[in-house]
Parts: C-alpha cells; structure tokens; sequence
C-alpha cells in the first residue's frame, strides 16, 4: 500500500536510510540521522511536495519524494526526486510503485521536470529511471568521498 507519510514513520524512514548512509555510496551523507531529524526532514519536504511510503503489513519498507531542486525562482517547475527501498525489500517493484504514485502526483502539481541525481555505481537505480522515462543528462567524475573511494554523480531528468 502506497500512502502519504507522517511524523509516526520517522523511525521506519530512519532505519531504511541509515543503512544507505553507513554501507553504500548511494547517498552522500556519513552521519546517520536520528528519529528527530528524521521528523524534521519530513515535515519541511513534506508540506511544500508529496512524500509516499511504500507499507507491507502495516511496516514501511520503502519511501519516495519530491523536494526543491535549487533555490532560485526560476528553478520553480523542477524538482529533485529520492527514493529508497528497504534492503531485504529490494527487487519487489516497490521503487517503482513509489515513483510511479511520485510522477503522476508531480504531473497533477505543474512540475515541469524531474532530476534524479544518482552515485555511479548504481545500476539498480539507473534501471529504475530508464524505465520510467529518464534520461542522462550530466555526468560528474569523482564529485564525492564515501567508503574509501571516489564517486561519480550523474543526473537523470524526466520532463512531465
């Protein structure tokens, strides 16, 4: 079942992200972030831009939204897009069911495009997006540190 998120998911959206934060290169962050802060991220994302979890028997195992892509107001029609999936849930079409619901409401809110902005290596995710309609648009060599090791960065656009 795909739903809006609320406050009482921070502890599941936490735990999912946290995994991606202390074991992969998929996000840039290297400190984890506390149920609180957690809380926080959702109700400043969430109030400007939708904001889905993906729930099995009542557990979240996968969340997706849509956030300001830059600051300045003619950036106002573009957002950027984020989506992670639970590790054991992986593989199940849960990021897709996320985007899919993610895509349709950013088409019923006059956003213009979408950038997703993806570390290399990450082939599950390049799937995704391909599959969904997005493009490559840039590619960044060696743009982040993470786990010992120099990241690419490139972003994916989808025009609604």
């Amino acid at each position: 079942m795909i739903r809006e998120v609320t406050q009482n998911d921070a502890a599941a959206i936490a735990g999912i992200y946290n995994y991606y934060v202390e074991k992969t290169i998929i996000t840039f962050e290297t400190e984890t972030v506390s149920t609180t802060g957690m809380q926080e991220r959702i109700a400043s994302i969430s109030s400007p831009y939708p904001y889905f979890v993906y729930e099995v028997d009542g557990r979240v195992v996968g969340y997706c939204y849509a956030t300001l892509w830059k600051k300045r107001q003619a950036y106002h029609h573009t957002v950027e897009s984020a989506v992670y999936v639970d590790p054991g849930s992986r593989n199940k079409g849960i990021g897709r069911a996320l985007m899919q619901r993610l895509i349709y409401t950013l088409k019923q809110i006059s956003v213009h495009a979408v950038i997703a902005c993806i570390s290399i290596p990450n082939p599950e995710s390049i799937r995704l997006h391909e599959s969904l309609g997005f493009e490559k648009v840039s590619h960044f060599r060696e743009v982040g540190w993470k786990l010992n090791i120099w990241v690419d960065v490139s972003d994916w656009e989808l025009l609604l």
